[in-house]
């Protein structure tokens, strides 16, 4: 009896045999269907057959080559080839009758072809190479010339890495040598060599070979450790996607071209000391799970760690680089450049550090920086490590917006550490890019208010305004990054206008007159203290500031008419105070020169402030002349009663009304030799309040220009004052720490 359960009372109910059948014919074709379906993976998740290699295959495969991307290839494919101890009698006619067919001299050598093999025990592969000497003038002449070439060029590349590669590599301090009779002997393998998902179970050997021909190692797993110490790779070398289960050795090696790593697994140590990379290197997407060295390796060309993750620590100590590339890489552990060296910018966007880095005694060509845009980094659990006052140079960001945390939790990394200077040089980078920022809401066009003409002036055509005006109609655009969503603008033209353009709503008056206001603040901030990290810029700005109102104080006092009675100054005091101005003018420009970063800039601000008020005094007051009493006297007093070194906080340059004043405040000696000396006095009395004498103006018969004068200059040391104690308070370590603390 057939049942089917219906309803709640899931009763036993009949069910008829021309129902039935029709159901089971259903279910069987389900069936067929499923079967078909999943046969093709279940074949391909089967274990691959591999057939064991005998002598007499071997020497049947040996003497029928297969054409391999043109070039003959000995076929040992899905092959299971035993070479472990108790196969010894096999194992020694492997390596013998192997090498002397693939190894034939004078002849196109044979390649060989272990795709999808099964290697049990240790496979010695420079058994399978030529031994040779390495030095030019003993080189066999069996080898063809292109092969003497390659063998050859080994000595160039020793020369240029003398300094990396000498102190382990043999055949290096071989050639390098001047005794011909003293040579190093090296197993050379002419054959290209290729084993693409073959399985290493033992350990595997190529200590001291020449790779002549490409290495193809693509998706190979090595069960056990892997030795390619001072080996010697002359075409590509391609490990991608392999897994190296143990410790690899390529200590001391060399790759005269290309080298591919990408997604390769590391679950062991792996040692790449005194290894030189002539031409780019890319470990793109590669995990390395124990210790890694690449201490002293030399790469010449691009180095790609993009997307690498280090699960334990890394060392690149005295590593030398022409171009890094560590984007969206993840360090676990604690990662050393110690003594390394960049040609090029580093880029470490997008990257993770979560343990110490260590930047201690790196060199830095002078337009290379690391690049630390997108930076994740916790300074409560991780640590970046540099020489103090250098470190905070070379980091750079690409603009503010996005990685402010980034600064933030850099500061916070170099207040730990108690580095002042790194923390003044990241507080200059983030006001520099605070400025660029206000720089484009000021003078960018913004994209979604501006005209069809002012497109047309970035350089955009017809179809890309049209696109962005369509665009805009049915809804603004709220970032940058949506132009490239249009297809009619490419990525070189968003390239091109990224720094011209804003999105934003358009300032009112009020709120442009404050934005100005602020780009103009902190642009004379950076220009003239460089934010306040650059004290001996600060005393530049100081010494030019106080030599050119002191030379001015001079000139209207001393040379006052030719007519009808010349008052003039003595050529005497003429070059002297000419003398000391140039002098101490020179001062102040090496101080801004050396210590400014855009010191024709800074210059140019300086003098912008100094220079035009003053010329239109000047030239005001010898445009209405000089008519009053006491002509041929002086116009500056000093007090009388002392004479002393003076901290001046509450002076003003004026002596007041009051007749007990005059009293004590005389006119300062015209006729005397050292005069000049006075007018630079009151200078520096009126711009940094601190002078040798309490040097004043009179309150009679003085002319209100100079009065105007004297009082302009003064108003400007309040800011020079201000901008002084700021500037010290933030680079003296102890007060810089207090107040950060606070």
């Amino acid at each position: 009896m057939n049942y089917k359960w219906t309803g709640r009372d899931a009763y036993p109910t009949k069910i008829s045999a021309s129902k039935f059948v029709p159901l089971l014919l259903v279910n069987c074709c389900i069936c067929i269907v499923l079967a078909f379906t999943f046969a093709p993976e279940a074949q391909a998740q089967s274990p691959l057959e591999r057939t064991l290699l005998t002598p007499e295959i071997l020497q049947q495969r040996l003497h029928n080559p297969v054409l391999r991307e043109g070039n003959s290839t000995v076929d040992l494919r899905q092959m299971t080839i035993d070479l472990r101890p108790d196969n010894a009698v096999f194992r020694d006619q492997f390596y013998q009758v192997l090498r002397k067919e693939i190894q034939k001299t004078g002849a196109k050598p044979l390649g060989l072809d272990l795709s999808n093999s099964l290697i049990q025990g240790d496979f010695i592969g420079s058994e399978l190479g030529l031994r040779t000497t390495i030095y030019p003038q003993a080189i066999s002449p069996t080898f063809t010339p292109t092969e003497q070439y390659q063998l050859q060029h080994l000595r160039q590349v020793c020369v240029k890495s003398l300094n990396v590669i000498l102190p382990s590599s043999k055949d290096c301090r071989s050639l390098l040598r001047q005794e011909p009779n003293i040579s190093t002997d090296i197993s050379v393998f002419r054959s290209a060599l290729i084993m693409q998902q073959t399985r290493f179970n033992g350990a595997v050997q190529f200590t001291n070979t020449f790779f002549l021909q490409p290495v193809d190692a693509q998706g190979a797993v090595f069960n056990q450790s892997v030795n390619f110490s001072e080996a010697r790779f002359s075409r590509p070398a391609n490990f991608t996607n392999t897994n190296f289960r143990k410790d690899i050795q390529l200590v001391s090696s060399m790759f005269f071209d290309k080298l591919d790593f990408k997604q390769t697994q590391f679950q062991d140590s792996a040692y790449f000391q005194d290894s030189s990379f002539e031409e780019s290197v890319n470990f793109k997407g590669a995990n390395f799970h124990s210790i890694t060295k690449f201490n002293r390796a030399r790469f010449s060309k691009n180095a790609d760690f993009s997307q690498v993750r280090f699960f334990s620590p890394v060392q690149f100590t005295g590593a030398n680089f022409n171009s890094f590339l560590l984007t969206e890489a993840t360090f676990e552990q604690a990662i050393t450049f110690r003594e390394a060296r960049f040609d090029q910018p580093v880029n470490l966007r997008g990257s993770s550090i979560e343990s110490i880095a260590d930047f201690s005694d790196t060199s830095f060509a002078p337009h290379a920086y690391l690049n630390v845009s997108g930076l994740a980094f916790n300074s409560n659990n991780a640590k970046i490590l540099g020489n103090p006052g250098e470190i905070g140079k070379i980091l750079h960001v690409s603009k503010l917006q996005g990685n402010q945390n980034v600064l933030r939790n850099l500061v916070q990394n170099f207040r730990s550490l108690q580095q002042i200077a790194d923390i003044n040089q990241l507080e200059y980078t983030k006001q520099q890019l605070r400025l660029v920022e206000l720089s484009q809401y000021l003078f960018g066009i913004n994209i979604n208010k501006a005209s069809t003409q002012k497109l047309k002036s970035l350089a955009f055509t017809q179809p890309q305004i049209d696109a962005i005006v369509n665009h805009r109609q049915q809804e603004p655009f709220r970032d940058q990054s949506q132009l490239l969503a249009l297809p009619e603008i490419d990525f070189d033209t968003y390239i091109r206008v990224r720094d011209q353009i804003i999105v934003d709503k358009p300032l009112l008056l009020s709120s442009w007159l404050l934005t100005a206001w602020s780009w103009l603040f902190i642009a004379l901030l950076l220009l003239l203290s460089g934010y306040g990290t650059q004290v001996w810029l600060v005393f530049g700005v100081g010494t030019i500031t106080i030599t050119f109102f002191g030379l001015l104080y001079w000139f209207i006092d001393k040379f006052r008419r030719l007519r009808p009675s010349p008052i003039v100054p003595t050529c005497y005091e003429t070059s002297c105070i000419l003398t000391f101005y140039c002098i101490f003018t020179s001062i102040g420009l090496i101080a801004i020169f050396r210590n400014a970063e855009q010191p024709w800039l800074t210059l140019g601000c300086l003098l912008s402030i100094i220079i035009p008020i003053p010329l239109m005094l000047l030239a005001r007051l010898y445009q209405i002349g000089r008519f009053h009493d006491k002509m041929d006297v002086s116009y500056f007093t000093e007090d009388g009663t002392l004479r002393q070194l003076r901290l001046l906080i509450g002076r003003l340059p004026v002596i007041p009304r009051n007749s007990s004043f005059r009293e004590r405040y005389m006119p300062i000696l015209w006729d005397r030799r050292w005069n000049w000396l006075n007018y630079y006095d009151f200078s520096l009395n009126n711009l940094m309040r601190l002078g040798f004498n309490d040097i004043r103006l009179r309150d009679e018969f003085l002319p209100g220009i100079i009065s105007t004068l004297a009082w302009f200059q003064w108003s400007l040391g309040v800011l020079y004052i201000t901008l002084l104690l700021w500037t010290l308070s933030r680079t003296i370590p102890g007060l810089n720490l207090l107040i950060y603390l606070k």
